[in-house]
């Protein structure tokens, strides 16, 4: 195997890639890769390793050898699945990596949305806290989580661990239906249609992936449907929530908060409607709920077995 990693430094500095070099047998390593050099670098490869590097179908029409991407993530978007399966190149990815961290992240939005924990925060440090007159500041209303229904949309591995973290704060989990998805329940958590789901809950959060069927999933109209003082969590996928109809909404008092970990251009270098300042009780991350360090070396763990086993023909699953 002649492998090569295109975008080596988005898995960061402090993990130790030894697995993926061991597993490849030859690596070669760049740690950002701009489009325009993403051809000249496959050149003479037969497997590439990729985060967020796009690979299109001019790449593999350039690249013969090619047969094995590995996506060192979940998502992928960046890679044209019907020209890898056109050129019979295989494509895996990582699954299972970051249950921990991501629930850990999610709870912590949760969290900080419902004792609005920023707002108390800006109090303290602008004096208000100093200037009062009695001992404590009441100015911003705290939702107390026990006893309140949170919604999940996407039940799997990191839906899973959300609403196992969210049970121990004595939450009522109601799951969401997937269109044409049988409304049984599961893990003896109802599960609902969207529609039906979305009045009922205090708190959405989502985790699902994001395909043609998931875009905009979250819209004006489903948004009006929810609870003024409700809260919604994205630690999925940018582009899962239609951003501008959130800051209007968070404007306007029609929803309680948001906290989100993912935007529809990242980084947003084109700005971002849920970047403007007057926005009340939102809190955006620069998509960094996956990436505590046990997760990131989970993912060269899991990586390096995808190639050992793509190399023995003993991969079990695999995107294309």
């Amino acid at each position: 195997m002649k492998a090569v990693f295109l975008d080596a430094s988005t898995l960061g500095a402090d993990v130790d890639l030894g697995p993926i070099e061991a597993a490849s047998g030859e690596l070669v390593r760049h740690e950002q890769t701009a489009p325009g050099q993403v051809a000249e670098r496959l050149a003479g490869f037969d497997t590439v390793l990729v985060n967020k590097v796009v690979l299109t179908r001019e790449h593999f029409e350039a690249c013969p050898e090619l047969t094995c991407i590995a996506v060192v993530a979940t998502g992928v978007n960046n890679v044209d699945l019907e020209a890898a399966r056109d050129h019979n190149i295989r494509v895996m990815n990582v699954i299972n990596y970051g249950r921990s961290t991501v629930a850990q992240h999610t709870l912590a939005l949760m969290l900080a949305l419902a004792t609005r924990l920023p707002d108390y925060m800006r109090d303290v440090q602008a004096g208000q806290w100093g200037r009062s007159d009695q001992f404590c500041l009441m100015g911003h209303p705290i939702m107390e989580l026990e006893g309140r229904t949170l919604g999940i949309v996407g039940y799997g591995d990191l839906g899973q661990g959300v609403a196992e973290r969210a049970r121990a704060f004595g939450m009522n989990i109601v799951l969401a239906a997937r269109p044409g998805q049988a409304t049984d329940p599961v893990d003896g958590y109802p599960r609902l249609p969207l529609a039906e789901l979305l009045p009922r809950v205090d708190v959405l959060s989502l985790h699902c992936l994001l395909t043609e069927q998931t875009r905009n999933l979250i819209g004006a109209t489903e948004l009006a449907s929810m609870k003024r003082d409700a809260l919604l969590i994205n630690t999925s996928r940018g582009g899962l929530v239609d951003e501008q109809a959130l800051a209007d909404a968070l404007r306007n008092g029609t929803l309680g908060g948001a906290g989100f970990d993912v935007l529809t251009e990242e980084p947003p270098r084109q700005g971002n409607p849920l970047l403007a300042e007057d926005i009340p009780n939102l809190i955006v991350t620069p998509h960094s709920a996956w990436a505590s360090r046990e997760a990131r070396q989970r993912i060269v763990g899991i990586t390096a077995a995808n190639l050992h086993d793509f190399q023995t023909g003993s991969l079990t699953r695999w995107v294309v």
